[in-house]
């Protein structure tokens, strides 16, 4: 029962606020000749999803207390039937109704006020330019409305949202200075309290554009410049005497006061009664609490509090600068020490010295003809052991056959010499193995950390200028897209360096995928912009929007793949990512072989290669270390790669041939060959890709193919010829007509996996 009371409660004083709000308008003029502003607040009101069932009982109150004749009340009930019917039929229909069905529908509902002010003798144009001010008043309200109680008061205000507010404090106090209790001043009473709020919450200039623009609305519906001197006055001395304590804002306000009306004599009469209003205003000022300043603060002071945020972000960007370098530094010198601790193989004539000394200190210590062997004939028996370990390190095990006939006939220690130069040459090749691949570890290891260490170099260097904020298209983004219906609370514009602009924009989700963000964008920093990232706001219901400079191109892309003819899955593996840099890159990886243990082998090569490129590792860097990976694994796993790094700025193209098959690039006047070569990952640890560097324009295709497919085609020419007479623009379509051709080389028959990628560029 509480709960319902207090509900009425409330509904009660929202009518009786409607009535007061729209009696203050009624009572506004332009001169005192035309009332147009109550009926466009009434739409205005609508438009911002207020109740109609109690916006109506108010308008309908405060005409008939405006002016209590039949004529009025008719144009009453005909402003509120064009109001009411059509706002009916469009729930009916479930559909909203647009802001330009309100301004039809506004300008409808002022027939009968035109039509009784002919009758009456009343200037026609000057009717008709009551009702075109009461509409731009109506859209002005809108504007207001969309910011404060559609967007809430966390956002700041725009240009035109401000120019519509102002326009609202003038009418309002056109109305105000008509409604005095005796000599109560109800406009002394709301601009007091405003001119507080606005100097204690806003910026000096908007503080003194409310006391002009207020004292011109006074102006403007009186013709009497009264309030004009005195609003300014007030202004002024907010804004001199404005501190953190409000106390040292109110005061002088008073006095202010007290010299306009006894030194100054500007009012016809001053008393108690006539410095109460301001007293009033005084009080519920310094009661009113902290939290709500704040927020009214917010939608008029943002920048300061964004300026305070950009110098964060510089500072910030500073440190992580400092921070990163030193860590660069440090996984460089981490690199070298991994590098030092490598152990480096012995060479073979150290190997034969080594094993040599082992095997005669072994089999010939206690050998009577030692003496014979190892002085009489020094240098015969120290060159059949080192023919015979040379024999065994290379062919891995030495037979009686290798043993020259002078030493069997001789040596009875034959078979035992044999047996130790097998057993310690295949010991020591197996330790080799271990320190080569111990070596190998800590290579990858050191490319890794000097990877590492060129990345946070780099980022270092990104981050050590400032970024510069644009605020003033920051503002100009924000005005443009309200132009638009599109409601963005906050606007961030700065340059990320001599080619690239970023832009966040943070707008309603059902706003989010309009394109029209990007033209608006794009016309005010004054150069092609594109939606690169889009997530959710921390702010419920609100979605941030990330755009940056266009590259010069674009890219579209097709791929189409067969596998081989009894096989149940592809050795072929493909591979498109995004990098950073406005960079493409596009792979292709061949499994050695067919199958699964192909498609393996790919998955595999391709997986590391794309991840490497993400983290941002150079490309010898990736590959190098790539490769020393398969090298080490368990199994032999080889493959086949080809890699296309695309840049969309330049037109630059990297590509990266590791044992693949050639690649075309076709444009309107030739098919250009790149050139293959290379060993396939995995084979040695130590394998140098070939790379081959073109450019690119508009309406360029890149195609890159397995061998599956260039083996179809018996010469370069063959495959040339049939790329230049597929005729279609469409990537995807390209990729399966040549796929098909191919195949038809072979009678349908495809004798390897088939992969083809074609990549279109475009003009952005």
């Amino acid at each position: 029962m509480r709960l319902k009371i207090n509900k009425y409660l409330l509904f009660a004083l929202e009518f009786v606020l409607f009535v007061g709000l729209f009696f203050v308008l009624f009572n506004s003029s332009v001169n005192m000749t035309i009332f147009p502003f109550a009926f466009g607040m009434l739409f205005a009101l609508l438009w911002a999803n207020q109740k109609v069932w109690l916006l109506v009982p108010a308008y309908i109150v405060a005409g008939v207390l405006h002016m209590p004749t039949l004529n009025f009340a008719i144009c009453l009930l005909v402003t509120v039937f064009c109001l009411i019917v059509p706002f009916f039929a469009h729930i009916l229909a479930k559909k909203v109704m647009k802001k330009w069905e309100f301004v039809l529908f506004s300008i409808l509902s002022q027939t009968a006020v035109v039509t009784f002010d002919i009758l009456g003798g009343f200037s026609p144009v000057l009717s008709l330019v009551g009702v075109l001010v009461g509409v731009l008043f109506m859209l002005s309200c809108m504007n207001i409305f969309e910011a404060i109680i559609i967007r809430g008061f966390t956002n700041k205000l725009t240009t035109l949202e401000i120019v519509s507010l102002f326009a609202i404090i003038a009418v309002f106090c056109g109305g105000l200075v008509n409604l005095d209790v005796g000599t109560f001043s109800f406009l002394k009473l709301f601009m007091s309290f405003l001119l507080l709020m606005f100097a204690y919450c806003s910026t000096p200039l908007l503080t003194l554009l409310v006391g002009c623009i207020a004292g011109v609305g006074t102006l403007i519906s009186t013709n009497n410049p009264i309030f004009v001197a005195p609003l300014v006055l007030w202004a002024l001395v907010c804004l001199l005497f404005k501190k953190r304590q409000r106390i040292f804002m109110a005061v002088p306000l008073v006095c202010i006061e007290i010299v306009i009306g006894y030194y100054f004599n500007l009012y016809p009469s001053f008393g108690i009664i006539e410095i109460l209003p301001v007293l009033l205003s005084v009080a519920v000022f310094l009661v009113l609490p902290q939290k709500i300043c704040r927020e009214v603060g917010v939608i008029f002071n943002l920048s300061k509090g964004r300026i305070a945020m950009k110098n964060v972000v510089n500072r910030n960007r500073e440190i992580l600068h400092k921070r990163l370098g030193n860590l660069s530094e440090i996984f460089n010198d981490m690199n070298i020490i991994y590098r030092q601790m490598l152990k480096q193989g012995m060479s073979l004539p150290e190997v034969q010295e080594i094993l040599f000394q082992e095997i005669s200190d072994k089999i010939c210590s206690f050998c009577p003809e030692r003496n014979h062997c190892h002085r009489t004939h020094a240098e015969s028996t120290r060159k059949v052991f080192e023919d015979l370990i040379k024999i065994a390190y290379e062919k891995g095990k030495v037979t009686l056959l290798d043993m020259p006939s002078y030493l069997t006939s001789r040596c009875k220690q034959t078979t035992a010499i044999l047996g130790s130069v097998n057993t310690l040459t295949a010991q020591y090749k197996k330790y080799i193995s271990m320190t080569r691949d111990v070596d190998t570890s800590k290579l990858i290891i050191a490319d890794q950390l000097l990877g590492i260490s060129k990345i946070m170099g780099g980022l270092s260097r990104e981050v050590e200028k400032n970024v510069s904020f644009d605020t003033t298209r920051e503002n100009k983004i924000l005005d443009e897209l309200t132009y638009h219906n599109i409601v963005c609370i906050d606007a961030v514009v700065f340059e990320k360096d001599e080619w690239t602009m970023e832009v966040s924009v943070v707008v309603k989700n059902e706003d989010a995928e309009k394109m029209r963000i990007a033209d608006v964008v794009s016309k005010v920093c004054n150069k092609k912009m594109a939606i690169f990232e889009s997530f959710s706001s921390s702010r419920p219901g609100y979605s941030v929007l990330n755009l940056r400079t266009a590259p010069k191109y674009d890219c579209f892309f097709g791929i189409s793949q067969h596998t081989k003819n009894g096989s149940k899955v592809s050795g072929d593996t493909y591979s498109v990512v995004k990098l950073d840099g406005d960079r493409l890159l596009f792979a292709v990886s061949d499994g050695m072989g067919s199958g699964e243990s192909a498609e393996d082998a790919s998955e595999l090569s391709i997986s590391l290669v794309e991840n490497f490129y993400r983290a941002g590792f150079d490309n010898e860097l990736i590959l190098s270390t790539v490769n020393k990976l398969l090298s080490l694994h368990k199994q032999e796993i080889f493959s086949a790669l080809d890699i296309c790094v695309l840049d969309e700025r330049s037109g630059l193209v990297d590509f990266i041939k590791m044992a693949s098959p050639k690649s075309y690039i076709l444009s309107e006047d030739e098919c250009k060959i790149v050139e293959t070569g290379a060993l396939p990952f995995g084979i040695v640890a130590e394998c140098k890709p070939l790379t081959n560097k073109n450019v690119v324009q508009g309406k360029d295709f890149v195609i890159l193919v397995s061998d599956g497919v260039s083996d179809s085609f018996s010469s370069d020419e063959e495959l040339t010829t049939c790329l230049k007479s597929i005729k279609t623009k469409n990537p995807q379509e390209f990729a399966d007509e040549f796929l098909e051709r191919a195949l038809a080389c072979n009678n349908g028959y495809a004798v390897d996996d088939m992969t083809v990628v074609v990549v279109k560029v475009l003009e952005n």
